[in-house]
């Protein structure tokens, strides 16, 4: 039985960071820990939080990579401890966001991170975490909204954790944080938005609310995410594009399918998540087309894309190739040989469990064959 609920308390719109300090008093917290990076530092981001936070002074931890991982959560309890830090505030993208999650809990429950790994059957054990705030510098993952949080272990594997209680208890979403961001990323993670709201509402989990807002995030970034990437000083397009990524955020609770399925296991090889999505959404098109073809020719009429899920999977190839993102896996450097282990992680994923078609390690073998 599908869990309804909506969602966090949500700023969104211009000047939305100025209201940091009203939230951090609200929450109870006295010394933040912020979490971001290297990247968003340069670009001027963490100078405007930390100017717009006061009189608090956050406690700053700048080192998160893409694709967190275990060693980035380890320096932020360290940090965490010696300082006496009591909340936080995630800056930045799904890196940062997810990292930011992983504290949230680690440092309000007891064991590892890996304990209430999804896959595993533990994220139901997952209670309050501890306060903590979500300001996203892009539109796309959703993480600010999104209930999971996914960590790359010491061993290498990718380790999730699922469960409504990790969503950021105030979320600021200010479209003027993310007018510096490159084409590329703007690219990226727009595909990111889009795919979100595209999956969730295919999905076979029924949620008519969150399908609603999905297919709202479908309209938004489809319509919106080229300007965006043309024009990233279009202050409609950024503002429509991080409404986009939020509404995607919100309706991940309806589940998502095979490419992100897929995705997860590609990444370990450090490509963006986006740029994997956007090469792999087209084929999952094609592949549901079987179990959801109402669903994807309503998308596809939506956007104007045609009247069918082969119109609708052509238009995706199109729209990538358009913002400058590879549309084959041998562009990002893969070979078919790593295909059969990938194709099994894909199967095994609780990412493939509300995929409208069932799908097995061979479906996602010749899912991978075709994008090579």
């Amino acid at each position: 039985m599908p869990l309804i609920q909506y969602l966090s308390r949500i700023r969104f719109d211009w000047g939305a960071i100025d209201f940091l300090p009203e939230e951090i008093r609200r929450l109870g917290i006295h010394s933040p820990l912020l979490v971001s990076d290297s990247g968003i530092a340069a670009a001027g981001l963490v100078e405007r939080l930390i100017d717009a936070a006061k009189p608090y002074r956050p406690v700053l931890y700048l080192d998160t990579v893409e694709n967190p991982t275990e060693a980035c959560l380890r320096e932020c309890l360290q940090i965490w401890a010696g300082r006496g830090c009591d909340g936080i505030i995630a800056l930045g993208g799904g890196s940062c966001l997810d990292l930011a999650k992983a504290v949230a809990l680690v440092t309000s429950h007891d064991g590892e991170f890996a304990s209430y790994d999804i896959q595993m059957g533990n994220s139901s054990a997952i209670g309050r975490v501890t306060p903590h705030i979500a300001i996203p510098t892009a539109a796309g993952t959703g993480a600010e909204i999104g209930r999971a949080c996914v960590l790359k272990l010491s061993t290498g594997r990718k380790s999730a954790a699922v469960n409504l209680n990790l969503v950021a208890d105030t979320v600021i979403c200010d479209p003027q944080l993310t007018m510096t961001l490159p084409p590329r990323l703007t690219a990226a993670t727009g595909i990111d938005a889009l795919s979100h709201g595209l999956e969730a509402a295919i999905s076979s989990s029924p949620n008519p609310p969150a399908k609603a807002i999905a297919l709202d995030c479908v309209r938004r970034a489809g319509t919106w995410l080229l300007a965006a990437y043309e024009n990233g000083s279009d202050k409609q397009a950024r503002w429509e594009m991080m409404m986009a990524a939020l509404m995607g955020g919100m309706c991940l609770q309806k589940g998502l399918g095979a490419a992100h399925a897929m995705a997860t296991p590609l990444e370990e090889k450090g490509h963006h998540h986006g740029t994997l999505i956007g090469v792999l959404l087209p084929h999952a098109v094609r592949f549901n087309a079987a179990s959801a073809s109402a669903e994807l020719g309503e998308i596809a009429r939506l956007l104007s894309a045609g009247k069918e899920a082969e119109d609708l999977a052509r238009w995706l190839s199109t729209l990538v190739e358009a913002v400058g993102l590879p549309t084959r896996l041998a562009e990002l450097g893969f070979e078919s040989g790593e295909f059969p282990r990938i194709a099994s992680r894909s199967a095994e994923s609780h990412l493939n469990l509300t995929n409208p078609r069932s799908a097995g390690p061979g479906d996602y073998l010749e899912l991978l064959t075709a994008a090579l």
